[in-house]
């Protein structure tokens, strides 16, 4: 596997946690949580593998602080590594508090993916035919 450069810019996603999606103690769920990263990581993977991917694995994951029902979330994700048929996506979640004013690391993982060909089977990712200087 290589690894591939790439800082956050811009988030992959935006979203506003909805009253429904909070959980007995106020926070919002955590598999909801988990969805958003999936789909920002899964944006990233199919981009780069130029076609459809599939989630096979999620590691290193961990909550550092609870999302609360007013906050903007943002989701980075950029290219960590490419196998063969392979891509691991980091992600990071970042909540805006208190109407924009404070930014609060929220979660982070690593989420890997598979490229798909048109028979749903694992297929090699391709790769940049781009000679190097």
């Amino acid at each position: 596997m290589t690894t591939t450069g790439g800082a956050e810019r811009d988030p992959i996603l935006r979203v506003v946690p909805k009253p429904g999606d909070i959980n007995a103690n106020g926070h919002i769920f955590g598999g909801w949580v988990l969805s958003q990263m999936d789909i920002a990581a899964g944006i990233v993977a199919a981009r780069e593998a130029d076609g459809p991917v599939a989630t096979v694995a999620i590691e290193a994951m961990e909550f550092i602080a609870p999302i609360l029902l007013q906050d903007l979330i943002s989701v980075y994700a950029h290219v960590e590594r490419i196998g063969r048929t392979s891509i691991a996506i980091r992600v990071r979640v970042v909540a805006s508090r208190d109407r924009g004013s404070r930014e609060v690391d929220v979660t982070s993982g690593l989420f890997t993916f598979v490229a798909l060909d048109e028979n749903h089977r694992p297929r090699p990712v391709k790769r940049d035919a781009t000679p190097s200087a």
